[in-house]
């Protein structure tokens, strides 16, 4: 067949990560004249149709001598007529059929919509996976990609909807896996022998939740094997949500046509939750642990630990505990005694002058302009962004802070913070920045 020599040339001049992802896939129907190629689904024809096709259509004129003088490509699949059948004996009784145990959802019983907090940082990922939940498959939501740092609620997030769905749909087909537990099934599966089940157990599903997808980058077989199920699952409208610690495209060591294909649908980033979210999140786990959180200790665990959902979480579980063996409510005093180590380690980590230097350094000004008095736009807004940070991560005062800023007053530091607050939502510089300087604050 000339399909075959086709196959045999593109296999040689293509690498075989992209031959097995792209060309193997293809079905086709030949004749003297004409090649028809049927592609999986559009998404998959337009990419053939742009990178390979007219390859293809060379090689077919080349292989035949110019005989086949037509070269079409369609969404389709390849059906064997029934004169094609091939004529053979009347089949044998078949065996009983084996039963293949669907692997359990595996989603944690806390990460639900209702023990969800939202705040300024996650609620757009909210709203979508809210959304994902109400239309499940549909094509502006799919797949949904939820990227940020660790620890911001996108695992949460994810199960909540896979909850969501189950009890809305009892018998709804629902998968969450880390990309770890997806390579290691996947390596299990082609050990024993049992490949096709891990494949259907994967692709036959409403919804797959795939946690830290970026360590799937450089997994060869594995990552190919996903991009099938990625394809399948889209194929046949099933939803797909996936996580990362970065943003698609800033992925190394990925496919750029899964890089692409992770953007198709929604990409939404989970920002670090800001003081009001943090007091909100830290009574929400109390309320659930049933202990009573005062509004003044949640309010000092909140201005004290700010990088993350998890580290709060674990403050809170040792203030917890601590006040649990001593027979006591919650207080002040023993928030500070429960986290006297975070204190310390914290109090040498982040203060007014560390952040002054890092945003200094950030906007490569020097540190005597940032604190001094010139109105420059180039000082004036660092000046403010420092103010702000300060004001969120170290808890003092407006007044102390204006003193560290060449004895300002309380309230320049109170417009400073209102004003980054504005500017981070309309000024996405501004937003980036900000939360690049946490980050770096937080090492």
């Amino acid at each position: 067949m000339i399909w075959t020599l086709c196959l045999e040339r593109l296999q040689d001049e293509m690498p075989a990560n992209l031959f097995g992802m792209w060309i193997r896939p293809l079905q086709v129907e030949e004749n003297d004249t004409h090649l028809r190629l049927l592609a999986p689904n559009p998404f998959f024809r337009k990419h053939i149709a742009e990178k390979y096709l007219e390859r293809i259509r060379l090689l077919a004129a080349d292989f035949s001598e110019g005989r086949i003088a037509q070269v079409s490509l369609e969404v389709g699949t390849k059906f064997m007529r029934a004169e094609e059948a091939p004529r053979v004996a009347p089949p044998s009784p078949p065996p009983p059929p084996v039963v293949v145990e669907r692997p359990k959802p595996s989603l944690n019983e806390g990460f639900t919509f209702a023990n969800f907090v939202q705040g300024k940082g996650n609620q757009l990922a909210y709203a979508a996976c809210q959304a994902v939940m109400e239309r499940p498959a549909d094509n502006h939501h799919n797949p949904l990609f939820l990227y940020g740092a660790t620890g911001l609620g996108k695992t949460h997030l994810m199960q909540a909807v896979g909850h969501a769905l189950m009890e809305r749909k009892p018998n709804a087909r629902v998968l969450y896996l880390t990309s770890e537990k997806f390579v290691g099934g996947f390596v299990s599966a082609l050990q024993r022998g049992a490949i096709d089940d891990f494949k259907k157990s994967c692709r036959d599903l409403d919804l797959l939740l795939i946690d830290d997808i970026h360590f799937l980058a450089g997994k060869g077989a594995s990552l190919e094997e996903f991009f099938y199920t990625f394809n399948t699952l889209l194929e046949n409208n099933g939803q797909i949500i996936l996580t990362s610690d970065r943003y698609p495209k800033e992925i190394p060591d990925l496919d750029e046509q899964l890089k692409s294909r992770f953007s198709w649908g929604l990409t939404v980033q989970l920002d670090p939750p800001d003081l009001e979210n943090r007091v909100g999140i830290l009574r929400k786990k109390a309320e659930v642990n049933k202990m009573d959180l005062p509004k003044p200790a949640a309010l000092f665990i909140a201005q004290h630990i700010q990088a993350n959902v998890r580290e709060l979480e674990g403050a809170l579980n040792k203030v917890i505990a601590t006040a649990r063996f001593q027979g006591r409510a919650i207080d002040i005093d023993i928030v500070k005694h429960a986290l006297k180590d975070v204190l310390a380690v914290r109090a040498r980590q982040v203060n007014i002058d560390s952040i002054q230097k890092m945003v200094a350094e950030y906007y490569r000004i020097p540190l005597r302009e940032l604190t001094g008095h010139k109105r420059t736009r180039i000082y004036a807004r660092p000046r403010q962004i420092a103010m702000a940070l300060a004001r969120e991560l170290t808890g003092e005062s407006y007044p102390d802070i204006g003193a560290a800023f060449e004895g300002r007053d309380h309230t320049t530091v109170i417009h400073a913070c209102d004003k980054v607050d504005e500017l981070r939502k309309l000024d996405k510089e501004v937003a980036e920045d900000y939360h690049n300087l946490i980050r770096s604050l937080h090492g």
